[in-house]
């Protein structure tokens, strides 16, 4: 039996360690399956899911030239779409010359930069640059005022222990 990059052969599990399971291609011929590609979520003891004698089904990853084999169990099983990997981008409203964006993305910067929230007037228009940045600067002094006068408490005022 030849081996070829990118097949799907079938194998019975011969040995497994702590960083994979040797897999048996028939032919005298055996692979590795490292932890991360026994699958796609993450598993912390490989004994829970595969045991010696199993028979698994592997996609052939590469062809060593001492002869190492590297298997993939995650890759030889069939791709199911998951709504997680096909969450379809949300127009974002606004005139934001057609540029997308993803709708936790925007909720999340949101909340995060508080002066954003500040950026229209009453009437929308949009402020100027030099206001935008005086506002910047002013929150950014009130953080680095409040990070300084929580830390020196904690240290012992200006310059720390001394030995």
């Amino acid at each position: 039996m030849s081996v070829e990059v990118g097949t799907k052969v079938t194998g019975k599990i011969s040995g497994i360690t702590n960083f994979g399971a040797f897999v048996d291609l028939g032919d005298k011929q055996t692979g590795l399956v490292h932890i991360s590609e026994v699958s796609d979520g993450f598993v912390k003891d490989i004994h829970d899911v595969l045991a010696v004698g199993d028979e698994v089904q592997v996609k052939i990853l590469s062809v060593g030239d001492d002869g190492k084999i590297a298997l993939s169990i995650r890759k030889a099983m069939a791709k199911k779409p998951s709504a997680k990997e096909h969450k379809p981008y949300k127009k974002h409203e606004g005139d934001n010359n057609g540029r997308f964006h993803h709708e936790h993305n925007r909720n999340r910067d949101d909340k995060r930069h508080s002066f954003n929230n500040s950026k229209r007037n009453n009437d929308g228009k949009k402020k100027d640059f030099d206001s935008l940045l005086a506002g910047f600067l002013k929150e950014s002094e009130d953080r680095l005022t409040s990070l300084k006068r929580n830390t020196e408490g904690k240290r012992g005022g200006r310059g720390g222990r001394r030995s």
